[in-house]
């Protein structure tokens, strides 16, 4: 019987180890796997595709953006200024009497219906809707104007910088801003699209030069979408990143601190191909007024010099890399210096990225 207690006893103490050795290795391994997976998660999150390829851009804005105010002759003759003081540059026109206004064709085809009745004229103004009561003025017995300048959607050539895990890519690494107005334009919405390089106006001291581009604007061009327009760039989602991106190989991204004065590259496609070309950083500013102009660069390769001159418009966006890291994107030429120009931290770029 003695036996049989011992016995017992010794199997208690058994289980009890197992089951508190158990407990404990079950709780390291659930550790280890979680902590794998955060640092699998970070590796992730800083591993991206660097870009290089020129992309066509095309924005649309929220309703109609004034560009300004101008001064009609009526049917009188007398001059009038319907909109003087009431609307100003950056104003965002959303609809019209209740009537939506999401384009200029609907703006112009609305006022073609006005009688010489007041209006209401529905505004942005920043973050704020206003409604704002006018009365156009009536040119001749078919027409009445309101003597608003307007643009809707900005078009043009850039480069596309980087595509991140979830199919979310950065470029430009500059915002889009009105011509006119110099407003940074606030989208309703906006596409990437395939595009060519078709010539390179060499750059000079004194005059930038560019990049012109072969852009087809249809569906069947179309390669993505475009979500923001940030002093950081433009930054949307990659659908066909095949038809983009011909190498996928992904890189880590740099935080500013590992960014250092010396030898990098850039990667464009100016002659046609993706290419890396050699620059020097020469400043790295993390306190830079300008959140775009955070990086001073040189373009010390003889071939790129050879064929653009240095930076040309169309290149922003252009990935920089040193140490094999993305550590940012160019984004402004120097006008004095074609051959010197800006860049942006990747880092600033990243902080944008829908998640």
């Amino acid at each position: 019987m003695r036996k049989y207690w011992y016995r017992r006893i010794l199997i208690m103490i058994v289980v009890f180890l197992i089951a508190v050795g158990g407990g404990y290795y079950l709780i390291e391994y659930q550790q280890s796997r979680l902590k794998a997976e955060v640092n699998a998660k970070t590796a992730s999150d800083n591993m991206v595709i660097p870009g290089g390829m020129p992309i066509g851009i095309y924005l649309e804005t929220e309703g109609v953006m004034v560009l300004g105010t101008d001064s009609i002759t009526g049917e009188d003759g007398m001059d009038y200024e319907p909109a003087a003081h009431l609307v100003k540059a950056g104003d965002y026109i959303v609809a019209l009497n209740d009537q939506e206004i999401n384009n200029k064709s609907e703006l112009i085809e609305a006022v073609e219906d006005l009688g010489d009745e007041e209006i209401i004229l529905r505004i942005r103004r920043l973050e704020q809707y206003m409604n704002i009561r006018m009365k156009p003025v009536r040119q001749n017995a078919k027409e009445c104007k309101l003597g608003i300048w307007v643009r809707d959607n900005a078009q043009g050539l850039g480069t596309i910088t980087f595509l991140n895990t979830d199919s979310r890519f950065g470029a430009l690494g500059h915002g889009i801003h009105d011509v006119d107005t110099n407003e940074l334009l606030d989208i309703h919405e906006g596409r990437v699209y395939e595009t060519s390089i078709k010539d390179i106006q060499k750059g000079q001291d004194g005059t930038p030069g560019g990049m012109e581009g072969i852009i087809v604007y249809n569906n069947y061009n179309v390669l993505g979408t475009i979500t923001k327009n940030t002093d950081c760039g433009i930054f949307g989602r990659i659908d066909r990143i095949d038809s983009l991106f011909m190498d996928q190989t992904p890189i880590e991204t740099a935080a500013k601190d590992e960014i250092v004065e010396g030898a990098a590259v850039i990667r464009c496609a100016v002659e046609g191909k993706v290419s890396d070309y050699e620059i020097r950083v020469t400043k790295v500013d993390k306190n830079a007024s300008e959140v775009n102009k955070g990086i001073v660069i040189e373009v010390t390769d003889p071939k790129l010099l050879k064929v653009t001159g240095g930076i040309v418009q169309g290149m922003s966006g252009s990935p920089i890399i040193q140490n094999g890291k993305l550590i940012g994107a160019v984004t402004h030429v120097f006008v004095k210096d074609s051959a010197k120009g800006y860049g942006i931290f990747i880092e600033d770029m990243m902080k944008n990225v829908d998640l």
